[in-house]
């Protein structure tokens, strides 16, 4: 009965969907995001696609596993990537102050090709893995929701795949653009409901959620906020989702809209946290990144309106990672040429690898925001010196400080590894990521202060 309640909602979400997509789709509007009289999207519109591809489903789950294992600090150490919302508007409006077009056309102006090629490899792995992420949930709640069949997770991921590329590949950013609002208009209706019953229900404890330590200590959730404080600088700018809808509206409009899906997301994550700070303090034993311990402590009404809050968020997110996907390869690598066709390969490219990539095993949601956040930690000092106080920085430095924030990366990605083990410090994984960051920024801020120069 549950999961004919989850599939039966998540497809008429998915067919809605389909029907709000534009019908004719233009190359501006593929990958501009303008409207088919060439409008650039209103600031409601902004914000809650902002909203909504930035608390997708990897994002919730993260929000409600760190709560469950370091309570109010775990939730609250994720809800701390959300202040990328503040500092990536302030990047965006230096960098259009600056008349530059995209953080791509900045870096290029200073440090070429190479500047260029070394961003763009982050942000082809961050794509790479929102795609991974959100379908690697899609598989989990579905292989929760139907135990009984044996491949309902890798139906569900092909399906769910599926349905994504039709319409994303069909209208692009402005496909995207209208999905949100019609996804995240649900999402915060189907949300409101369930933490409507959290909070109502006998056992809840409101000062008990916000004194929580977890089931395993508030410590390492403290040392994740910490990493959250030295990776939020850096954090949006390797965000190519964010970025693009940095530069497709005015200013204004675009400074509003930051300031307006910072606030409503955060309120959403710890909202969500509070889903696994809760089962922590009933002492539910964690099964299946949680949603086997929801099913066994919550109603199954409830259980269902989380799960569909996830699949939609899921969905949310797919769609604008393969258009900022077809971006990237479009207009700023040029592997393709700007027509619907090239960037609807460039979709199909993305969908396929990040598919395959759900048969790996590594299924720690926050592996891959902290790979990818410690990447692109080279943009930190980068973007402190060259666009904050204006100095010209030589190539070599920025280099070296890329070169140490991919190492630190792939560091923290192999710390298993003998080579890596032995030199990283001994303790949890956050506690060497803590320490990662710290020597990664370390390096990248003498390297690009020692190649610093002042203006002509």
């Amino acid at each position: 009965m549950q999961a004919t309640a989850i599939i039966a909602l998540f497809g008429l979400v998915v067919i809605a969907s389909i029907a709000v997509a534009p019908r004719r789709a233009t190359i501006e509007g593929f990958f501009s995001g303008t409207g088919n009289a060439g409008r650039a999207p209103g600031l409601w519109v902004l914000v809650l696609s902002q909203v909504t591809t930035w608390i997708f489903a990897r994002s919730l789950m993260n929000a409600a596993i760190l709560g469950y294992f370091y309570g109010i600090w775990g939730t609250l150490a994720y809800a701390a990537y959300y202040g990328s919302f503040l500092t990536g508007g302030f990047i965006v409006a230096r960098l259009r102050a600056g008349g530059a077009g995209s953080v791509q056309d900045w870096l290029g102006a200073r440090f070429g090709t190479p500047g260029v090629a070394c961003y763009n490899v982050v942000i082809a792995l961050r794509l790479l893995s929102e795609v991974f992420a959100n379908l690697l949930v899609v598989g989990l709640i579905f292989a929760a929701a139907l135990p009984e069949m044996g491949l309902a997770r890798e139906v569900s991921i092909l399906l769910v795949a599926a349905l994504g590329l039709a319409y994303s590949a069909w209208g692009g950013l402005s496909a995207a653009l209208r999905t949100d609002v019609l996804q995240m208009l649900v999402f915060l209706v189907i949300f409101a409901l369930a933490f409507g019953a959290l909070v109502t229900s006998p056992g809840f404890d409101l000062g008990a959620v916000l004194t929580a330590e977890g089931t395993s200590g508030a410590w390492n959730g403290q040392v994740l906020l910490l990493v959250a404080f030295l990776q939020v600088f850096s954090y949006p700018a390797h965000d190519p989702v964010m970025m693009d809808r940095g530069f497709i509206a005015d200013r204004e409009t675009t400074r509003r809209s930051f300031l307006h899906a910072f606030w409503i997301s955060a309120v959403c994550i710890i909202g969500f946290g509070f889903f696994g700070i809760q089962a922590g303090l009933q002492g539910a034993e964690y099964e299946g990144q949680l949603i086997g311990t929801w099913m066994g402590i919550f109603p199954p009404w409830l259980f269902v309106a989380l799960l569909v809050s996830l699949l939609i968020s899921a969905l949310s997110t797919l769609d604008s990672a393969l258009a900022s996907a077809a971006r990237l390869v479009v207009d700023e690598l040029r592997l393709s040429p700007r027509t619907l066709n090239g960037g609807r390969l460039a979709m199909v490219i993305f969908m396929v690898l990040g598919a395959l990539l759900t048969l790996w095993g590594n299924q720690t949601l926050f592996d891959a925001v902290a790979v990818s956040g410690t990447a692109s930690m080279f943009l930190t000092p980068v973007l402190l010196v060259g666009l904050v106080m204006g100095r010209d920085i030589a190539l070599w430095a920025y280099v070296v400080a890329f070169a140490a924030a991919l190492l630190g990366a792939v560091a923290y990605f192999a710390r298993a590894s003998a080579f890596f083990a032995s030199l990283l410090p001994e303790g949890h994984k956050y506690e060497q990521l803590l320490a990662i960051c710290v020597v990664v920024l370390i390096v990248g801020f003498a390297a690009v202060l020692c190649g610093m120069r002042r203006r002509a």
